[in-house]
């Protein structure tokens, strides 16, 4: 029986125009009657996904790929791991060799030093509802403000492949390597590009989903996840069962129990939740 969702949300509850399809907001709502509890679970921070986790109703939020897990009902952290000053400082030895596009991920909001690719993406998506710090530097501003960091991205038109060997061999990270070209390009910035999504070791959406489900004792078998991006995989195999919408990457589609026909614009969510949970599912909790 299923007793928990988790959900990625950019590209699989929320569309690539930064809009709910009403279907999704539908089998959110029917969730909710049912009382079966709903996690955000996403690579962006508690600071810039709170409003729409408040929107959505979610009962837990697992941010910044798993840094962070917070009772949203309660508001109490349940867990939460930023980079030490070390790391950062390693890893910025390596990226500044590598001249990188760079951002963080702040409890305030995003640190970069121009908009560009994810950022950029993200201020287009979520206009007014993330607070961007435009800086000279990122790495003097951390090492001035010291601020707790929870996730590093870096992008470039160019292979990250070198990249995040480097970063693997010199201190223990978890990565994420997420190429965006092809029939995967960025049509909200019209680019192509890479981006290594970077958190303090052990720290990934699957990691974090085990956590809370052990806070909450529940089975892996009682856990339905949903997603459609390469950071979703952890999480998938966290999970009794896993859907993958229909415009997911393919690597995310291959290990799925099951593929949405529907696009995340069309309610690919929506077809997952009762593809596993039937509607008279629903009708008899009322």
């Amino acid at each position: 029986m299923i007793k928990l969702i988790a959900s990625d949300l950019d590209g699989t509850i929320i569309d690539n125009s930064s809009k709910i399809p009403e279907n999704n907001l539908k089998a959110i709502y029917d969730l909710q009657k049912a009382h079966i509890p709903f996690v955000i679970c996403t690579g962006k921070t508690y600071s810039i996904s709170k409003d729409i986790c408040k929107e959505l109703h979610a009962d837990y939020g697992i941010f910044g790929n798993g840094s962070q897990i917070i009772n949203l009902s309660t508001g109490e952290e349940i867990a939460k791991k930023i980079f030490t000053q070390e790391e950062i400082a390693t890893c910025f030895s390596i990226i500044e060799k590598y001249n990188l596009h760079t951002h963080i991920y702040t409890e305030k909001g995003i640190i970069t030093t121009k908009l560009l690719y994810m950022d950029l993406r993200n201020s287009i998506l979520f206009p007014n509802k993330i607070q961007f710090e435009l800086v000279d530097s990122v790495f003097d501003y951390i090492k001035k403000e010291k601020p707790a960091i929870f996730k590093l991205v870096l992008s470039s038109p160019h292979s990250l492949s070198a990249t995040k060997e480097e970063l693997e061999k010199a201190i223990g990270l978890s990565i994420s390597h997420i190429t965006k070209t092809g029939k995967y390009q960025d049509k909200i910035v019209n680019k192509e590009y890479e981006y290594l999504d970077i958190s303090p070791l052990h720290v990934t959406k699957g990691e974090a989903l085990e956590l809370l489900r052990n806070y909450l004792n529940l089975e892996k078998e009682n856990i339905l996840s949903i997603g459609d991006n390469l950071n979703d995989l952890d999480m998938f195999a966290s999970s009794g069962i896993s859907v993958a919408v229909g415009d997911a990457y393919d690597e995310v589609k291959k290990v799925a129990s099951y593929v949405t026909t529907s696009s995340a614009a069309n309610g690919g969510f929506a077809e997952g939740i009762y593809k596993y949970i039937p509607f008279n599912f629903f009708y008899t909790q009322e």
